[in-house]
C-alpha cells in the first residue's frame, strides 16, 4: 500500500491513534510489543524489585492524545505565561507543552490530584535540600514527573523510589540496593542523592533542560547525541533527531521528559488558578534519623513503638525484609513522639529479638533449595542467617527465616521454639541477658525467671543441659526482669556467699531478717518458689556485704 499526500497521512495518523491502546494490547497478548517506557510494573525478580513494589499509575503516559479538551481561556493564560526555568519556547515546543498540559489538567486531572496529595509529607524536605545544594526550586517538581512522588515505584527497567534512580547510578551515589534493602526508596537519602546527581549533570552541560533530559536518559546518551548532532540546545537536538544514528537517537520518553515537566511545573504554580486543592508545606514528616545495627529485628522494634508493621514501613520504605541487612548498619526513621521507647529498645540487648523471624522446621525430603522457593529467600541468606556452611539439612531442625516485610503476619514467636541450630546459640550468646554462676542448673534458672527448662534449651540452641559458669543464657519473656536479675547477681557475685544451715523452727522470713535480704533473694538463690519448704540441715546459699 503506497502513500498518499503528506496532509491525507497526517489524518489517516490521527485517526488511527485513537486504536492504539487496543493494537498494543493485541501487542502484549502476542508478546510481540515493547513496553511503553513509562509503564511501570511490579517485577517479581528478587535482584531488583521487592514483593511491595508499586506500579506507576497506568494514566502516566509518554505521549498523551494529541486530542483533548479544549483549553479554557484562564488556562489557555497559565500555559503562556513565563517563570522559572522557561525561556521563549518556539510554536513546536509549546505544542508539547500544551499537550502535557491538557493531559493533566483535563483528563488526568485525579491522577495529577493524587499525586500532589501524596507529594506533601516529602516537599519540604526536597526543598530544603534543594536550597541547600543551590538547586533552582522548580526542580522540586521532578519526583512528579518520575514517579508521581510515589517512593515505592519501580519502573519495568528496575528503576526504584520517587526519584527512579537505576541501580548503578544509585550506586554512585551511596544508595546501596540488595535483597535486604533498597536505599533508592529511602525518600531523605535518595533525595540528596537526587541532588548531587543534577548538580553534576547541570556542571557537564551547563543547561538544565539537557541535565534532565540526560537524567532521564543517561549522560552518555545525551553526550553522545548532542556530539552528533553538533547543537547544544535541547529543543534543536530533539529536531535533529531523526537525522541521529539509531544509536544516538532519543527515545520517545525523552524527547517528551522536559515538556511534561514545563507542563506540570506551570500547573504546580497556578494550582489555585486552575481550580485545584493547593498543597500543604505543614505536613512533612517529623522523624528522628537513628542507626540500628546489623540483624535488627524491625517488627520488634516498630512493636516497641507501640506501631504495625505497615505504620512503620511507611516511615522506611528502603527496608525489603522485616530484619535489618545483617552485614551494615542501616537508618531507620522513628516517630518523634515515639522514639524514646523505641530507641530504648534499640539500647536494650536483652530485647526480644525474633518477632521479624519466621521458623520452619524442617521435614523429610527438604533442602535448602525447597525451603527458599517456599519463602522467596536465597538459599545464601537462608544459610548465612543460620550460620550454616553445609548444604544438608535433617528432619525435626529448626531454619530461620527473616520476615519478608510484607505484614505483621511473621510470628512474633519466641524463638524459644526455635530449635537447637549454631545461628540460635549465636544470637543466645550476643543477646544473652543472664550469666550462668557456679551451681546453677537449668532447672533452678527456670524456676526463677518463670519459664520451663525445655524453653530456655530451644532459644539457646542447647543439645544437652550442662552449664559452665560465666555462659550467656537468653531468658525469653522475661527480658527485663531478666536484665534486672541479671544486675543483682552481679552484685551478689562481688558479696560473699555463705552456705547456712536450716535449724528447726526457721523459716524464710527469719534467715532473710538475720542476715538482711529479702525473702526474694533467699527463693531465687536457691532455685526456691513461693510454695516450696524448707527443712532443719537443709543448706541455703546466702549472699551477704
Amino acid at each position: 500500500m503506497g502513500f498518499g499526500k503528506p496532509e491525507e497521512n497526517l489524518d489517516i495518523f490521527k485517526s488511527l491513534r485513537q486504536f492504539l491502546p487496543v493494537l498494543l494490547a493485541v501487542g502484549l497478548l502476542f508478546g510481540c510489543a515493547k513496553k511503553p517506557m513509562d509503564a511501570m510494573v511490579a517485577e517479581s525478580s528478587e535482584a531488583e524489585v521487592p514483593t511491595d513494589a508499586v506500579p506507576l499509575e497506568p494514566e502516566v503516559k509518554a505521549e498523551p492524545d494529541v486530542k483533548g479538551d479544549q483549553l479554557t481561556t484562564t488556562e489557555q493564560a497559565v500555559l503562556n505565561s513565563r517563570f522559572g526555568l522557561l525561556f521563549d519556547l518556539e510554536a513546536h515546543e509549546n505544542q508539547d507543552v500544551e499537550i502535557y498540559f491538557n493531559y493533566f489538567t483535563h483528563k488526568a486531572r485525579k491522577t495529577m490530584e493524587r499525586w500532589l496529595e501524596r507529594s506533601q509529607p516529602y516537599l519540604p524536605y526536597v526543598r530544603r535540600v534543594f536550597t541547600k545544594y543551590g538547586l533552582p526550586q522548580d526542580l522540586v517538581l521532578l519526583p512528579f514527573t518520575e514517579s508521581g512522588y510515589n517512593v515505592r515505584a519501580y519502573s519495568w527497567a528496575g528503576a526504584g523510589g520517587m526519584w527512579q534512580f537505576m541501580r548503578g547510578t544509585g550506586s554512585l551515589y551511596g544508595l546501596k540496593s540488595d535483597w535486604w534493602i533498597d536505599e533508592r526508596r529511602d525518600p531523605f537519602k535518595s533525595t540528596d542523592a537526587a541532588a548531587r546527581h543534577l548538580r553534576d549533570l547541570y556542571d557537564k552541560f551547563g543547561d538544565w533542560y539537557l541535565a534532565l533530559a540526560a537524567y532521564n536518559a543517561g549522560e552518555g546518551k545525551i553526550a553522545r547525541a548532542l556530539q552528533q548532532a553538533g547543537c547544544n540546545d535541547f529543543f534543536e537536538l530533539t529536531k535533529k533527531n531523526t537525522q541521529l544514528s539509531r544509536r544516538a537517537r532519543l527515545r520517545t520518553e525523552t524527547k517528551h521528559y522536559v515538556p511534561k515537566f514545563i507542563a506540570i511545573s506551570k500547573i504546580f504554580q497556578n494550582l489555585d488558578t486552575l481550580g485545584f486543592e493547593p498543597v500543604s508545606w505543614d505536613m512533612g514528616l517529623e522523624v528522628v534519623s537513628v542507626k540500628v545495627p546489623g540483624g535488627t529485628d524491625l517488627l520488634a522494634l516498630a512493636r516497641s513503638g507501640g506501631m504495625t508493621w505497615n505504620d512503620f514501613h511507611d516511615l522506611n520504605p528502603a527496608f525489603r525484609r522485616q530484619v535489618s541487612p545483617p552485614n551494615m548498619e542501616a537508618t531507620a526513621y522513628l516517630p518523634t513522639d515515639r522514639a524514646d521507647k523505641m530507641m530504648a529498645y534499640l539500647a536494650n540487648p536483652g530485647s526480644r529479638p525474633y518477632a521479624g523471624y519466621a521458623r520452619h522446621r524442617v521435614r523429610s525430603g527438604e533442602s535448602w533449595w525447597s525451603i527458599s522457593r517456599r519463602y522467596g529467600v536465597p538459599v545464601a541468606v537462608l544459610k548465612k542467617v543460620n550460620d550454616q556452611r553445609s548444604n544438608t539439612l535433617h528432619p525435626g531442625e529448626y531454619v530461620m527465616v527473616p520476615g519478608n516485610g510484607s505484614s505483621d503476619s511473621v510470628p512474633a514467636a519466641d524463638f524459644a521454639k526455635a530449635g537447637s541450630s549454631a545461628k540460635t546459640r549465636a544470637i543466645a550468646a550476643q543477646r544473652g541477658n543472664y550469666v550462668v554462676r557456679d551451681g546453677d542448673t537449668l532447672w533452678n534458672i527456670s524456676q526463677r525467671f518463670g519459664t520451663t527448662v525445655s524453653t530456655i534449651k530451644k532459644a539457646n540452641g542447647l543439645r544437652s543441659s550442662a552449664l559452665k559458669a560465666g555462659q550467656k543464657l537468653y531468658i525469653p519473656n522475661n527480658s527485663d526482669v531478666a536484665t534486672k536479675q541479671a544486675a543483682k547477681d552481679a552484685q551478689a557475685t562481688k558479696s560473699q556467699m555463705v552456705r547456712y544451715k536450716v535449724r528447726s523452727g526457721d523459716n524464710l522470713t527469719s534467715i532473710a531478717r538475720k542476715f538482711g535480704v529479702s525473702v526474694q533473694d533467699l527463693q531465687r538463690w536457691n532455685a526456691l518458689s513461693s510454695r516450696s519448704t524448707i527443712y532443719a540441715g537443709q543448706r541455703l546459699k546466702v549472699y551477704v556485704q
